[in-house]
């Protein structure tokens, strides 16, 4: 049976890999349509390779050049507007909602709206609309299946054993700077933290590995995909990405998942479930591994995590506020107007000048969104003056 797929997000990192897993199956998947945010000519080459029916793109200007490169292969739709449009065709069995920040609630909702599967990759959804996205979700019986490698993980280890979760346990990296000392993590340069030790992936979701604000924002994710109190979330270094999540059971059983550092893995599952396909990722070589090594976080050199954990306790408004204000601390250090420790101050102090709203609607994340992203950037040069 043929899956038409939907790929919001197909020029980036996870869009691209997700394109790799249909080459591997092209009897099992069929490309419908895919969104882009302003990638015009990549965008081309992948509507001549994979001929979907519609695309959309962002960015105004890119959308004019992509009308006049395509003119007549497809239907083509602009902005958010057109994403949703995407998320809701009749004919779509999956959607991969695979953009990059709080531009994914309202196409995920769409989908969802739809009676369409979603394969999660975009953390803002469930960070900044959790309670919104996966109370639909439950009342559409929709299934959305994650494609971060730590909550497929959970997600597969979870099949049949839903009741008897005692504790879920999040592995990270590490990233680039798990062995650095105060002094060093000072000293960080871009170039240094977008050399991430594991995975390769885009610079933003590169330096929040560096900093453990991915590893943050993924215990809120956790919570909400799997209605885990956080106190029943523990994070752990593994710092060879083997051990992808474990969860603990009642009676002291451990379930973990391992593999190869690859993401084609969850993608694929994550459009074949409850099936398995042949992966296009190699194999894992238990003999060439050798050890497997596990330690803590240490907060004070990482309070990026200590901050998700409490913006999502605090619940609301607040991840939405901690996750804009990272979004734009990122963008600033990557542009070198802030040093790498002062990622977490400015989260740390947007969060504190913040109000937050309990139980929020869409217009109210989006709000606090805006108002957060703005109250962070008046704060950067500032920062950058120290």
């Amino acid at each position: 049976m043929i899956n038409n797929i939907v790929i919001l997000g197909s020029t980036g990192s996870i869009g691209r890999q997700a394109l790799e897993v249909v080459d591997k199956h092209p009897e099992r998947f069929r490309v419908i349509a895919l969104a882009a945010r302003d990638e015009a000519a990549q965008l081309e080459e992948q509507v001549n390779r994979y001929r979907p029916a519609a695309v959309a793109v962002s960015d105004p200007a890119a959308y004019r050049e992509l009308k006049e490169r395509i003119a007549g292969k497809c239907q083509i739709s602009a902005g958010l507007a057109g994403m949703i449009e995407l998320s809701s065709l009749p004919e779509a069995d999956t959607v991969v909602v695979a953009v990059s920040g709080a531009v994914g609630i309202r196409p995920t909702l769409a989908a969802i709206k739809a009676r369409k599967r979603v394969a999660l990759a975009n953390k803002e959804t469930l960070v900044a609309a959790g309670d919104i996205v996966m109370k639909m979700a439950r009342q559409e019986q929709v299934d959305i299946i994650p494609v971060d490698s730590e909550h497929s993980a959970i997600y597969q280890c979870l099949q049949g054993e839903e009741s008897f979760l005692q504790r879920i346990w999040l592995t990270a990296s590490g990233g680039p700077f798990r062995d650095f000392s105060r002094q060093e993590l000072e000293a960080v340069t871009v170039g240094m933290a977008l050399k991430h030790p594991n995975w390769s992936m885009g610079p933003k979701i590169t330096i929040d590995s560096a900093s453990l604000m991915n590893k943050g924002l993924e215990v809120i994710e956790a919570h909400h995909l799997f209605a885990v109190d956080y106190d029943r979330i523990e994070v752990l270094v593994q710092r060879e990405s083997v051990i992808h999540s474990m969860v603990e059971l009642v009676d002291g059983s451990f379930l973990a998942h391992l593999g190869a550092a690859d993401m084609r893995i969850p993608i694929q599952y994550a459009l074949t479930w409850p099936r398995r396909l042949e992966s296009p990722a190699r194999g894992l070589d238990f003999a060439g591994l050798k050890s497997i090594h596990f330690s803590r976080v240490d907060d004070s050199l990482f309070p990026s995590l200590s901050l998700a954990y409490e913006a999502g306790r605090l619940g609301g408004t607040m991840p939405v506020v901690l996750n804009a204000a990272n979004e734009i601390a990122v963008s600033s250090f990557l542009s070198n107007k802030i040093k790498f420790t002062d990622i977490p101050i400015l989260v740390e102090k947007t969060m504190n000048r913040h109000n937050v709203v309990p139980e929020p609607g869409l217009d109210t994340i989006f709000a606090a969104d805006t108002w957060a992203r703005e109250t962070c950037l008046s704060m950067v040069t500032l920062t950058g003056e120290k």
